[in-house]
């Protein structure tokens, strides 16, 4: 077993006794892991994981909550406020250019470690996330820091849960990455805050949020987990008209395709604008309290969400690989054969025609007879030839494989745009399936076979029971029993 096999399997061991010690009555998350190793065994098998992967490492097992948005937005102001700890620096400008992972520690002093601390650790959402990083920056790895960094944080209402900040869209030229890793983070999260500035509820201020967050986030089956957020609303207790205001965001929100959602204004008093008009402040007060009141019971709300979102994530790899990636493989390798015969069947022609043209231009057709009477006779220089013969046939041959994989896996990359992680899976299964060691006439990807789509099938009927687990625990229809159980 390679080094990295086994960091990978510490690491789940070290998982599973946490899991089992956090929720000692309820086993449901600690045997979703057991279920991930099961997974595991069937990615290794097909070439869709490398050695030193786990499906375990694609999700997060901690509730985390992410907070995008504009630069001038206040994501930091209001980071600051629900900790209740000074952290993360504030003003007007971009005053920050990196993803920030926050998280609890028993240390009263915050600390600020270098992004290598989260590529290196898989408890953390970036565990390798320099893989994907090296695909779209010059620098490569070394590079990580310039994107991330870890903050911790004494803070007892970020106990058990992971806060991102993130830097502003306008804010950052290295945009690629930053598109990037956002979307990684946005389909970890149990929870998105997008926060927008009251001071420029223009489209043309929010031009990027519009189009990277809100226009992507409206067709997702998780959308109810993007909360939209107008900050800063006291500004406009000056204005004639501040209902105007709000009704330009939603407008904007409504252009690319938000129609429905939940919507909240809200400020930070510490940080006001006076108001001086006691009944419009009551007012503001009043929708504030409310709404940051609807947005803490949401943050509460994460645990239970987190626990979904896993065995939901397990259920969903479980199918996509048994409906997807087995299906899709399975097609390409049947245009694979055919092709390869197809250029097999005309090489061969052509080899015929070119040597039978040769033939005849030399007039050596009587040379036959005694080529095949030295043959039989086992003369050396003729066994040479009919053995170079072979080997080039068999070159021709494997040429054409891999010819026409490298063909297939570019016309795939042009499918999947953008999405290198899973043309990555694809690449690295269909390679195995089409290697040279692996006879054509061998059917299905490398790897499954009766006992993985068995041990696929086990993996959705386990997903299942955990989510009948889980509302067990949160629903009572009958009214029968005690209350129920967190988890």
């Amino acid at each position: 077993m390679s080094q990295s096999s086994s960091q990978i399997n510490k690491y789940l061991k070290s998982l599973q006794k946490h899991l089992t010690d956090e929720h000692p009555d309820n086993p449901t998350l600690a045997n979703a892991v057991k279920s991930f190793r099961k997974m595991d065994y069937v990615g290794h098998s097909m070439g869709l994981l490398e050695k030193d992967q786990s499906y375990a490492t694609f999700v997060t097992w901690w509730p985390m909550i992410a907070v995008l948005g504009t630069f001038s937005a206040g994501k930091s102001t209001y980071i600051n406020s629900y900790l209740d700890v000074p952290l993360q620096r504030t003003g007007n400008q971009a005053v920050d250019d990196k993803f920030t992972v926050i998280c609890y520690s028993r240390h009263n002093e915050a600390k600020t470690l270098p992004g290598i601390a989260l590529d290196a650790d898989p408890r953390f959402p970036f565990f390798q996330i320099s893989r994907s990083i090296e695909e779209i920056s010059e620098a490569g790895q070394e590079r990580i820091d310039a994107y991330l960094q870890l903050k911790t944080c004494p803070s007892e209402n970020l106990r058990g849960k992971i806060l991102i900040d993130s830097p502003g869209f306008d804010a950052d030229n290295q945009r690629a990455s930053t598109l990037r890793l956002t979307q990684h983070i946005i389909n970890l999260s149990d929870l998105v805050l997008v926060f927008f500035d009251a001071r420029h509820p223009e489209p043309k201020a929010m031009q990027d949020t519009l189009a990277y967050l809100v226009s992507a986030s409206v067709s997702r089956a998780d959308a109810n987990k993007f909360l939209y957020i107008l900050n800063q609303i006291d500004v406009t207790a000056q204005e004639d008209n501040p209902e105007e205001v709000v009704s330009a965001w939603q407008r904007s929100l409504a252009e690319v395709g938000l129609v429905t959602g939940r919507f909240y204004r809200i400020y930070n008093p510490s940080a006001a604008v006076p108001i001086a008009n006691p009944h419009i402040r009551q007012r503001f007060e009043k929708k504030r309290e409310e709404d940051m009141a609807d947005i803490n019971a949401r943050i509460r709300q994460i645990e239970v969400e987190r626990s979904y979102r896993i065995v939901g994530k397990l259920e969903q790899t479980a199918k996509s690989i048994k409906n997807h990636f087995v299906v899709k493989l399975s097609d390409m390798l049947n245009r694979w054969k055919s092709k390869v015969m197809l250029f097999d069947s005309l090489a061969f022609i052509s080899l015929v025609l070119l040597a039978g043209t040769g033939l005849h231009m030399t007039d050596s057709w009587n040379l036959l007879p005694m080529f095949q009477e030295k043959l039989q006779q086992h003369d050396t220089a003729s066994i040479v030839i009919a053995a170079l013969l072979v080997i080039t046939i068999l070159y021709i041959h494997f040429s054409i494989r891999r010819a026409v994989a490298n063909s297939l896996l570019k016309k795939l990359a042009s499918e999947l745009g953008n999405d290198q992680d899973t043309y990555k899976q694809f690449m690295q299964a269909f390679n195995k399936s089409t290697a040279a060691i692996r006879p054509m006439f061998l059917k299905g990807p490398s790897g499954w076979n009766e006992t993985t789509q068995q041990t696929i099938d086990e993996v959705i009927n386990e997903a299942n029971d955990y989510i009948q687990s889980l509302n067990d625990q949160f629903t009572n229809p009958s009214g029968n029993g005690g209350e129920n159980s967190q988890v």
